[in-house]
């Protein structure tokens, strides 16, 4: 073991990976890639907005365009939930997480299903969604027929957990709307998934972009269970910390881990941005006193304001007004710094001349 780190050098060591300390000029399909995808349960904003805080110039066009070139697909992935990944990585990741989903069928329709064959709903299903898109309640009424007295909405979720479904355009594309139809991503991509995908690549990939990490950390990002034998495995070529709680981190050799006194600006995060999902132990950006005030009981995570690496209030967008709301006391600097962020980011949203609120603190 090397040493210890502190929940600070922690949280330094994950602002350097997620570019948050300095936007890049990294193209947006590598940065897309870099993060191992970006949660997109809720459309269309997170995605775009998430890109928009790491990366210089970006504009809304530049990830519309990926997805509409098929580079960029939106596909059910890390902890069940919809994620924008590269075509490449829809491919690779969709049969490394078949467990989380396989699990949570079980768990929420399981009695539902029980005593049919959920490699005939499959196949009938891909018939269907390759001849065209189509909606789960689309998908539910046209399977129901072949099977009498069975729930449509469990079966179109048979198919969610057995077939590597992805939303189609206009679905998820900003300043557009469309309803979440979906087809299947060998269709769409016009590629196989990968027959031979790597957990440890998966897991070395995790690392470069949330590390350094506990396997808990890493199981809590993918949603799957055991890894800690995968990290065995690659422990050989690792490098191993411990934390002040005495946990044992592990993380790549040769990545950034700045000192914890390096200067973080103020920024502004998306709703359900990976930076605050991605960990067992969130405190490292997220104080723990503020998480119920960022992650609501009905599963919404909402735009966090980050001073000083850490979570220190909320924002929303609505009718041209971005609103700020710190959970403490901001220092003259920082209200200023929120205020530049939320002026770019109104920019970016194409409401630009409008204006930004800081209210005040608590």
């Amino acid at each position: 073991m090397t040493g210890i780190l502190t929940r600070r050098a922690l949280g330094r060591a994950l602002l350097a990976r997620q570019h948050l300390l300095t936007r890049t000029t990294m193209a947006p399909a590598a940065m897309v890639g870099h993060l191992v995808g970006l949660q997109a349960q809720a459309v269309p904003d997170p995605p775009y907005v998430g890109l928009w805080s790491r990366l210089e110039g970006f504009r809304p066009e530049n990830l519309t365009e990926l997805i509409e070139q098929r580079q960029a697909v939106r596909v059910g992935l890390q902890r069940g939930t919809i994620h924008l990944v590269t075509a490449e990585d829809c491919l690779t990741l969709r049969p490394l997480v078949q467990p989380v989903l396989d699990r949570g069928l079980r768990s929420t329709f399981g009695k539902r299903l029980e005593g049919l064959d959920l490699a005939e709903i499959a196949a009938r299903a891909r018939e269907l969604v390759e001849q065209e898109p189509r909606t789960f309640q689309q998908l539910g009424e046209l399977l129901a027929p072949g099977f009498p007295g069975r729930d449509p909405a469990a079966l179109a979720q048979a198919v969610r957990a057995e077939l590597a479904l992805v939303q189609v355009p206009p679905r998820g594309l900003w300043g557009r709307s469309g309803p979440a139809a979906h087809t299947t991503a060998e269709h769409w991509l016009g590629r196989p998934l990968d027959p031979s995908p790597s957990l440890e690549r998966m897991v070395l990939r995790y690392l470069a972009a949330f590390g350094p990490a506990t396997a808990a950390d890493v199981q809590k990002w993918s949603g799957l269970t055991g890894l800690g034998p995968v990290l065995a495995r690659l422990a050989p070529q690792l490098e191993t910390f411990g934390d002040e709680q005495g946990r044992t981190l592990y993380d790549l050799p040769e990545a950034p881990r700045p000192e914890e006194d390096t200067p973080a600006p103020v920024r502004l995060l998306a709703p359900f941005d990976n930076l605050l999902l991605s960990h067992a132990d969130r405190t490292r950006v997220l104080p723990e006193e503020y998480r119920p005030r960022v992650m609501t009981p009905n599963g919404i995570v909402l735009g966090s304001l980050l001073v000083d690496g850490l979570v220190a209030g909320s924002w929303r967008l609505a009718d041209g007004v971005l609103r700020v709301r710190p959970f403490g006391p901001l220092r003259p600097a920082d209200v200023a710094g929120a205020e530049a962020e939320g002026r770019l980011l109104l920019d970016f949203a194409g409401v630009g001349g409008e204006r930004v609120e800081v209210e005040a603190a608590g």
